[in-house]
């Protein structure tokens, strides 16, 4: 028993008459009749009452009316949801984040369009740092990462799509011996702890990126932390210095300074990553939306 039997079947029930129900399905009407009788064959009794002028349902028939009637409403409620999630408009879509998405505004901005266009749909946020969030994908544990170029995982299976850029400023206590000048060299840190968002270990590249930026410079001193605030923090108590991107200097935190640095053009990079071949109808409609804007 196919959909395409209930159709025929309640078709001719409703229109109590093969060559109208014919026209109604587009098919000929040998080709209904035919369908009617194979599906009455495939139960083992009659489901019409047949005569020269009108189509009477038997006992048997008006009982399988209400059940087949259930049955399509049921298949084409299944078909819209397919079709939903698809689309994006309901599911859940798991979002790893840095901090510097945060303070740009890209991730808040991006979340709320998605939520604006998906009010049904669900939103999980994780802060991870970049190697984290590339790990988190590519298991299945995330579906969209808003993470810093620095540290980023490269996998031939991992997407990623530059979204955003935003000079770096240095970030240290208002009591630190930098924090009265006007900008601050590069060569300047070199004698500094600087504090770095990262998971840290062998396999974590975010130093080395972070010097590439810096043009081969040191500091050679790296303390690894796991959350933006947990840097902050420590800058804030002369722990260390730490590389920010721009806009964090609009957050007012007791004891903590901002300064540019001298050199212009070192900027911290936001990626959106993503699977290179993503089902998610809910995770393809943010990275949609993430790739339309891009800061």
């Amino acid at each position: 028993m196919e959909l395409r039997h209930l159709r025929y079947f309640v078709a001719v029930a409703e229109e109590r008459h093969f060559g109208r129900a014919a026209e109604r399905l587009h098919v000929v009407q040998p080709t209904l009749s035919m369908q009617v009788r194979a599906l009455e064959k495939e139960l083992g009794g009659p489901l019409f009452v047949r005569t020269s002028r009108r189509v009477e349902l038997t006992e048997a028939g008006t009982a399988f009316l209400v059940e087949a009637r259930r049955a399509l409403a049921q298949a084409e409620w299944a078909k819209t949801t397919a079709q939903r999630s698809m689309r994006g408009e309901i599911g859940s879509v798991r979002v790893g984040f840095a901090g510097v998405a945060v303070l740009i505004g890209k991730l808040g901005r991006d979340l709320e369009i998605f939520h604006e266009r998906y009010p049904q749909s669900r939103i999980e946020v994780r802060e991870l740092v970049p190697r984290a969030q590339g790990e988190a994908i590519l298991a299945g544990e995330l579906d969209v990462g808003y993470s810093p170029g620095f540290g980023a995982v490269t996998h031939p299976d991992l997407r990623a799509d530059r979204i955003g850029t935003s000079p770096l400023v240095v970030a240290m206590s208002d009591r630190h011996r930098l924090a009265d000048r006007r900008t601050v060299p590069i060569r300047d840190l070199g004698e500094e702890l600087l504090l770095v968002y990262s998971a840290g270990g062998e396999d974590d590249s975010t130093v080395g990126d972070l010097r590439e930026q810096l043009g081969g410079h040191p500091p050679d001193r790296v303390r690894h932390l796991p959350s933006t605030l947990s840097v902050l923090a420590m800058a804030s108590a002369g722990l260390g210095v730490a590389l920010v991107p721009a806009q964090t200097a609009n957050i007012a935190i007791p004891g903590l300074a901002f300064r540019p640095l001298a050199e212009s053009g070192v900027v911290a990079e936001l990626l959106v990553l993503s699977r290179g071949e993503e089902t998610s109808g809910a995770a393809r409609a943010l990275l949609a939306i993430a790739l339309s804007v891009i800061e």
